[in-house]
């Protein structure tokens, strides 16, 4: 896993280097976008959306990963209850059409992962495809019993345990519990949004 304090992350191939660091507001416009780009303009109708709404990512956890000067890659993490047990949840996980085989999917995760062990975080689950996160350790063994605000495939809801046992005995409806998105950097954002057409 990446090391917490050096956040370069080392070539790839022969790739130009990329580097992964702590999202900032000044990548507001580009990780909207890529967002787009990667999910479509429906994302924000979406199951997991609902748990994001109106809440800002986990402390230390909304990470970008930037090339040449250029964001390409992005993900977040955001506190949840799932059942009554603290976690996180991930996602999205995105990554640039330009970057896509250079590992820097697997970078941002690894170093997401690693970051919310070191905060002290047990588990975090996410809704995904179960034969690309089985690799980072992510299972549907323990999330049988959890639900999501709103319709899913039981068999994409997956959880890894940062810590033995923490996600033993959750069960019941997924909700949102981090703290709230400061409103005037969510107006900003928005209006900077407003000015950017959307990626196809």
């Amino acid at each position: 896993m990446t090391a917490l304090r050096n956040t370069s992350v080392a070539p790839l191939s022969n790739a130009a280097p990329f580097a992964i660091r702590a999202e900032r507001a000044s990548d507001v416009v580009a990780r909207e976008a890529l967002l787009d780009a990667c999910f479509g303009d429906n994302r924000h109708t979406r199951t997991c959306q609902r748990l994001r709404d109106g809440r800002a990512p986990a402390e230390g956890l909304g990470l970008s990963a930037v090339a040449e000067g250029r964001l390409v890659g992005t993900v977040r993490l955001w506190h949840v209850s799932v059942g009554g047990v603290p976690a996180l949840m991930l996602g999205p996980l995105a990554v640039d059409d330009s970057c896509r085989s250079l590992g820097l999917g697997a970078a941002l995760m690894e170093h997401a992962l690693a970051v919310a062990k070191a905060h002290g975080h047990g588990a975090v689950i996410l809704l995904g495809d179960a034969p690309y996160y089985a690799r980072f350790g992510f299972s549907a063994d323990k999330t049988g019993e959890l639900s999501l605000p709103g319709p899913f495939e039981r068999d994409r809801l997956l959880g890894l345990e940062l810590r033995q046992g923490a996600l033993d005995g959750a069960w019941g409806m997924i909700a949102a519990t981090g703290a709230s998105a400061p409103k005037a950097k969510a107006s900003r954002a928005k209006k900077a949004l407003q000015v950017v057409p959307h990626a196809a």
